[in-house]
């Protein structure tokens, strides 16, 4: 029997119906055997597992009774409130990418000459090796962003002149070079696939060492590589919202697990990075375009009454995607708000006015307002909910032209600044390989020689 990988045969559903009858663990066991699955207890709250300095997030706060009351979010990086950190760069008009950066790696608010000369750095690790671009990108272009990046990653590790040595200098030399080529290796990776899948020009954009991180992504991005100065300071923006968030969140968990085997650096955040192509974790703004896309091609979005109705479709698994989620709303941490959320919804009414983009986002504003409260008529809530951080960066990223298939990997050119500390702190803390316990709840079987089955 000739059998291709590429492709499935009865034989391969066959096995599968095989594993899937065999397979008996079911969710009330975890109870009963008091496991707390996806490192989560009852309620749905992470379990703890490790210590870090470089973020926190508070959504509770804990009554002299020991009783818990659910309060507005609070996103801290390395004990500085994310608001603070956004005013401050945001009212002196700079872009805010590179200090948060560096906060996030030192512990610290750079001063000015270090700011500047940290910038300087990361502007000139912002190349990539010899025909790497034709070699690893144009030679095999792929459908899928993700996939490309996390390729190069892992490419990237046999460019490097000593790619195994985990010592904090060589860690931090190769974070910093991730940190500077990410948005390259992305964007190259969207032009690659438009060319070769979707019959589009080709054109790849030098880097500019003058430009900051933001401003460089939209200037190699664009064919004219043009950009206005307000479409560049809201993605340096997000790329300051998405930088970090605690411990505990997959990709940085994941980043945790891997490094404390010892491993490499591009196996670290290459691993990072399959955690992150997952639509649970990376893929939620994607959706919330698609179903506000689906919304105003199937409602009457002028009638408040017209919105409630399609949002309980939603709940009730009869529209969009049948999936029972109305997408953008909820967190598994923030209940009554979600920092990032409420500081990206006021600047992207901003770049709305700018882009002619106000009827949208009023209508974003209306499904904010109304879903809340939908929700927790219709579901059982442990606790409240709200807007989270992707309702708002999908609408952000539409605007600024930016096609889908790069909602993810923004998101890791921006999350490669917190990869990058946790594994560093990882390193440092020199704790043992992170090996989390499972019980085995497969009975006992005798062997069977083969003649006799």
């Amino acid at each position: 029997m000739k059998v291709s990988y590429l492709e499935s045969t009865p034989y391969i559903e066959d096995l599968a119906k095989l594993s899937d009858n065999n397979h008996s663990i079911q969710p009330q066991m975890y109870a009963q055997h008091d496991v707390k699955r996806g490192l989560r207890d009852v309620n749905g709250n992470g379990v703890i597992t490790g210590l870090t300095e470089i973020s926190s997030i508070t959504a509770k706060i804990t009554n002299p009774d020991g009783s818990e009351t659910p309060c507005d979010g609070v996103l801290k990086y390395r004990g500085i409130n994310i608001r603070d950190l956004v005013s401050g760069f945001w009212d002196e008009k700079r872009f805010g990418f590179e200090e948060c950066v560096y906060l996030l790696l030192f512990s610290k608010l750079p001063n000015s000459k270090q700011l500047q000369e940290f910038s300087q750095a990361l502007a000139e690790f912002r190349s990539l090796p010899p025909s790497f671009v034709r070699d690893m990108i144009l030679k095999a272009p792929g459908k899928d962003m993700m996939n490309i990046l996390s390729r190069c990653v892992l490419a990237l590790y046999s460019y490097d002149y000593n790619p195994d040595d985990i010592s904090t200098a060589n860690v931090l030399r190769q974070s910093l070079f991730l940190i500077s080529v990410f948005p390259l290796l992305s964007a190259y990776s969207y032009h690659s696939y438009q060319h070769y899948h979707n019959d589009k020009s080709l054109f790849i954009h030098h880097s500019d060492k003058n430009l900051s991180t933001a401003e460089n992504f939209l200037h190699i991005l664009r064919e004219d590589g043009q950009y206005t100065p307000l479409e560049a300071r809201i993605l340096d923006l997000s790329f300051v919202l998405h930088a970090e968030h605690s411990g505990g969140n997959n990709s940085t968990f994941t980043t945790h697990v891997v490094t404390s085997s010892g491993t490499d650096t591009y196996s670290s955040v290459s691993a990072a990075l399959g955690s992150l192509k997952g639509p649970r974790h990376g893929g939620a703004n994607i959706k919330v375009v698609k179903m506000f896309d689906d919304m105003k091609a199937n409602v009457n979005t002028k009638s408040e009454n017209a919105i409630k109705d399609y949002l309980c479709s939603l709940l009730d698994k009869k529209a969009f995607d049948n999936a029972g989620l109305i997408y953008g709303m909820g967190h598994a941490v923030y209940s009554l708000s979600d920092p990032r959320a409420d500081i990206l919804m006021h600047f992207a009414k901003e770049l709305s006015i700018e882009k002619g983009y106000q009827e949208e986002y009023e209508l974003y504003e209306t499904v904010a307002r109304l879903a809340p409260d939908i929700i927790a008529e219709k579901r059982k809530m442990y606790k409240g909910v709200s807007a989270n951080v992707d309702f708002y960066t999908g609408l952000i990223y539409k605007m600024l032209g930016i096609p889908c298939e790069l909602f993810t990997p923004i998101f890791a050119i921006s999350r490669i600044a917190g990869w990058s500390a946790h594994r560093i702190e990882e390193i440092q803390s020199k704790g043992k390989i992170i090996r989390p316990a499972y019980i085995n709840v497969k009975e006992n079987q005798n062997y069977t020689k083969l003649k006799d089955r």
